[in-house]
C-alpha cells in the first residue's frame, strides 16, 4: 500500500486530493494578475460615473498586498481571495459600488463585464505557473498509479484550463470545483464527491491545500491527513492552524510503495 512520508508522519492512502490556486500553481502569478485587470476595469466605470472605490477598500476586503505601484504582490490566506469564489469576489465588489449609490442590479453587470475582460486577458496572457517541486511529487504519485484529484474553490471549467495551460491536467483522475456541489469550502462537499467518483473511502485520502478552508474541508469528510502547504509569505503564521502538518515545499512529501493496481 502506498504510504505518504512527511517528517516522522507515514500515513497509508489510497489516493491524494489536491487544492488548486496557491497548492499546485503560483497564486499571485495567476489571481494577482487576474485581480489587477478586473480592478482596473471595474475601477474605470466607476469613474465614468463620477464614482470612485477608496484607495484601501480592495486589500482589506480581497485579502491582496499590494506594492508601492499598486501591483498585487501577494495574499492573506485567510482572506476572501485565497478562500472564496468568483461569485464572491464580484459579490464583494458590487456591494462596494452600491455603497456608492449604484444599485445592485448595474453594480452586478459590471463586475460580470470586468470578469470577462479579465478572464479573456488571461486566456491571451496564460500566467498559471505550478509551484517548485509540485510537477514532480505529482509524477511521482502516478508512478505508482495513486489516484489523484482536484477540489478547487474555483469552477470546474476554469479549473481544467489552468490545469491545461500547465501541462498536467492527465495527471488527475477528476477535477472537482465549486459548481458542482451546493456547498464549497470549507464544507465537505467536494471531497465526499471526489471520493465517490473515485470510488475512495475519505478516511484513506491525504488532502492537501494552501488554505485553512483546504484543512477544514478534509478534516469534516474524516480524511486520512490534512496537509498545509504554506510557502513563505510575511504574516502568515497560524495561518493554517487546523492543518495535520505543515510544509513549505514539495520536496518535504513523498510517496513510499504502490497501489493494488500496481
Amino acid at each position: 500500500m502506498p504510504h505518504l512520508l512527511i517528517g516522522s508522519n507515514k500515513v497509508e492512502i489510497d489516493g491524494i486530493l489536491f487544492d488548486k490556486d496557491g497548492t499546485l500553481l503560483d497564486f499571485v502569478g495567476l489571481w494577482g494578475f487576474w485581480s489587477e485587470v478586473m480592478l482596473r476595469c471595474f475601477n474605470k466605470r466607476l469613474a465614468e460615473r463620477g464614482l470612485e472605490l477608496p484607495p484601501d477598500i480592495v486589500p482589506a476586503l480581497w485579502g491582496t498586498v499590494h506594492d508601492a505601484e499598486g501591483r498585487i504582490v501577494g495574499y492573506d490566506r485567510k482572506g476572501a481571495l485565497a478562500m472564496g469564489t468568483v461569485g464572491d469576489m464580484l459579490a464583494i465588489v458590487a456591494w462596494q459600488a452600491c455603497r456608492l449609490g449604484l444599485s445592485w442590479a448595474e453594480a452586478m453587470v459590471i463586475a460580470r463585464e470586468c470578469k470577462e475582460a479579465a478572464d479573456a486577458e488571461i486566456e491571451r496572457e496564460r500566467p498559471a505557473r505550478p509551484l517548485p517541486g509540485a510537477v514532480d511529487f505529482l509524477k511521482q504519485c502516478r508512478q505508482i498509479g495513486l489516484p489523484m484529484g482536484i477540489v478547487t474553490a474555483d469552477e470546474t471549467a476554469a479549473a481544467e484550463l489552468h490545469l491545461g495551460w500547465m501541462g498536467i491536467r492527465d495527471l488527475f483522475d477528476i477535477v472537482v470545483g465549486t459548481d458542482q456541489t451546493e456547498r464549497g469550502k470549507p464544507f465537505p462537499d467536494m471531497l465526499l464527491l471526489a471520493c465517490r467518483e473515485l470510488k475512495l473511502q475519505p478516511s484513506r485520502v491525504a488532502v492537501i491545500g494552501d488554505t485553512n478552508g483546504d484543512m477544514v474541508m478534509g478534516k469534516s469528510a474524516g480524511a486520512a491527513i490534512s496537509v498545509g502547504l504554506s510557502v513563505s509569505h510575511e504574516g502568515d503564521e497560524g495561518a493554517i492552524p487546523d492543518a495535520d502538518v505543515v510544509i513549505t515545499t514539495y520536496g518535504q512529501m513523498s510517496i513510499a510503495g504502490q497501489t493494488d493496481e500496481g
